[in-house]
């Protein structure tokens, strides 16, 4: 049976992370806060677990799952050429409401999805969600919704749609709202907004003049 820890409360916080931590490396599901909405996350590594994630919430791996990481440094590990920009993007919008899109390290032992070498990474700044990535390493993490319902702003929503396929809810209260993070394709030479959210493409070529915008 699922458990529900209201993190606005010391003590609850405390034992709600030491459980999910725990419920992370089991090779469970949890979901969690973000900046944006709620998510559902599993340990990156895991092919089994990102399969069950997938499985939760009724998802073809023709959508692979992005990984939230809980610090810059931890790219090191998980992309490969990624660009000066790429960097100037991390260090202008990180933590925060971004997607990056870049070449992952060929060598990771990891099955996110049909991901075709890439992966969608990002930073989120919220305090719960930095503290779990801390503590677990990288996460397979997509919005907790069931495919093709509204991706959830508050725990109950998440867990009315999810049930008992998570093991650990992380309740943080409502989040800030539902605008998606921006995606962007640093994976050539010129980054590509794919997808305009909380930044939009004016917002980002402060930082990166270059950018280009998909079709």
């Amino acid at each position: 049976m699922a458990r529900r820890y209201d993190t606005n409360d010391a003590t609850d916080r405390s034992t709600g992370l030491r459980e999910a931590a725990s419920a992370v490396r089991r090779g469970e599901l949890v979901v969690l806060p973000t900046d944006t909405v709620y998510g559902i996350g599993a340990d990156a590594f895991s092919p089994e677990a990102c399969a069950d994630l997938l499985d939760a919430k009724g998802r073809g791996r023709n959508m692979p799952t992005p990984v939230l990481i809980g610090s810059p440094n931890t790219l090191h590990g998980l992309v490969t050429d990624f660009s000066e920009m790429a960097w100037e993007l991390v260090d202008a919008f990180w933590p925060g409401a971004l997607t990056l899109v870049a070449k992952q390290q060929p060598s990771l032992q990891w099955d996110l999805g049909d991901t075709r070498g890439t992966v969608a990474i990002r930073m989120p700044l919220h305090p719960v969600a930095i503290e779990l990535l801390t503590e677990v390493g990288p996460m397979a993490v997509s919005s907790a919704n069931l495919t093709g319902h509204p991706a959830p702003e508050d725990c109950d929503a998440a867990q009315d749609m999810l049930g008992d396929s998570v093991s650990v809810y992380l309740d943080g209260g409502p989040t800030p709202g539902i605008v998606p993070s921006s995606i962007v394709d640093v994976t050539g030479r010129v980054p590509v907004l794919l997808r305009a959210g909380a930044l939009d493409a004016d917002e980002l070529r402060k930082v990166v003049p270059d950018l280009e915008v998909a079709n």
